[in-house]
């Protein structure tokens, strides 16, 4: 898998902002003033499709944030694509948080799964196994899994995943993106210590999640 540039703009949204754009010059054209409505819905598309680049934390341990939002979920739950009992946080994404998904942990894709689904509001617990989801299991250095699952959500309707099974990935590496609104769910050993609480709000990557 190739590695992202981070070109400040996701390359997932330009055919979004050029369509916006060229939208609003017309509209200016025949409107004038009046189309201030396009300019404000093409600079909505720039803003949503932002993609900096971050600063990565260097502590071996540590388990990053791979989307940036609010935390919704800290809890012990089944983890139903790694089958065991984990430490469970989400991380809700509202339609003005940067989309890019980066990988939490350093180690090797065991396994993807994509699971078409439902798209109810995926600030619910229901999200995590009713929506569109997609699933990766990474098994760290240290031997440990660690599985983190895109969720598609009420708006959301394409969830994008560059990573396969036996690829590499590094903390901060990132591996996909959810259009409009969604959430990222990541299971941990029961053994880590969480370092985030429900209400939270996190950064993709810079954030650390919890301490393996």
């Amino acid at each position: 898998m190739n590695h992202y540039p981070h070109p400040i703009i996701a390359r997932e949204g330009w055919p979004f902002l050029a369509i916006a754009v060229v939208a609003a010059l017309i509209a200016t054209s025949f409107l004038g003033g009046w189309s201030w409505p396009f300019w404000v819905v093409a600079l909505f598309v720039l803003q949503f499709f932002r993609d900096p680049p971050r600063t990565i934390p260097q502590q071996t341990n540590a388990v990053l944030s791979p989307a940036d939002g609010r935390i919704v979920v800290v809890e012990k739950a089944l983890d139903p694509h790694a089958n065991r009992e984990a430490l469970k946080i989400s991380v809700f994404m509202n339609v003005f948080n940067v989309h890019s998904n980066r990988s939490p942990v350093d180690g090797t894709i065991e396994k993807v799964e994509y699971f078409p689904g439902k798209f109810v509001n995926a600030d619910l617990d229901k999200a995590s196994t009713e929506n569109e989801r997609n699933a990766v299991v990474v098994m760290t250095d240290s031997g440990q899994a660690v599985t983190f699952v895109q969720v598609a959500g009420l708006i959301a309707r394409r969830i994008l995943c560059y990573a396969g099974q036996g690829d590499r990935l590094v903390r901060g590496q990132r591996y996909g993106f959810i259009r409009f609104g969604s959430r990222v769910d990541v299971y941990l050993p029961l053994s880590a210590r969480p370092l985030v609480t429900v209400g939270d709000k996190v950064s993709a990557t810079e954030t650390i999640l919890a301490e393996l």
